[in-house]
């Protein structure tokens, strides 16, 4: 839900953004006289299910990959410390691990990478219908049709590296603050039972 809505509102930012970085105007209030001028409202609206089509699987790959990326660093490293040390204070401690930063950013990282590199096809489809959605027919599967049919299976991947360069970071910024919010606010949790 929060996708939906977030998309709702960045949206009219994001085809903005593309248009001018495509070339179609030089500025923003040109660009945005420009969309208004040639389709009202709507214009600033193209390409909308195209980032909700991206949008939503971005998340869903995003937290499950990190849940079962950090499920999977908490194990190794619970291993390795009961390895290291037999007594029970370390198996006890073992069983109450928690991320650091460092930890937290390295999963984020690998979460942030994965999702963005599996969503990028629809990240290229979402940028074209937000810059010529009229050329690609201006639905989701119109769109998909014409890039495999002018530019096969490399057309979905164009953009992947830049891609994910700039989300992984963002995204270990992200799951540091959520890892660090969520330990602070777990044992005032549990105080409360």
């Amino acid at each position: 839900m929060g996708d939906v809505t977030g998309s709702g509102w960045l949206c009219p930012s994001e085809v903005v953004k593309q248009q001018m970085q495509a070339g179609m105007y030089p500025n923003t209030g040109q660009a945005i006289r420009g969309i208004w001028n040639k389709r009202g409202i709507s214009g600033f609206y193209q390409g909308y299910l195209g980032g909700l089509t991206r949008d939503i699987p971005f998340r869903v790959a995003q937290l499950t990959s990190y849940e079962v990326t950090k499920n999977f660093y908490l194990r190794a490293k619970a291993r390795r410390m009961r390895k290291n040390s037999s007594s029970a204070a370390a198996t006890a401690a073992a069983e109450k691990l928690e991320l650091s930063s460092g930890d937290a950013a390295i999963c984020g990282a690998i979460a942030g990478s994965f999702s963005a590199a599996i969503t990028s096809p629809l990240d290229r489809i979402k940028t074209l219908l937000m810059t010529d959605s009229a050329a690609y027919g201006g639905t989701v599967a119109s769109c998909a049709s014409k890039i495999w049919k002018d530019e096969g299976i490399a057309g979905f991947c164009a953009g992947v590296v830049p891609r994910v360069v700039y989300i992984a970071p963002s995204v270990a910024i992200f799951f540091i603050a959520y890892e660090q919010v969520q330990q602070r606010l777990m044992p005032a949790a549990d105080e409360k039972k």
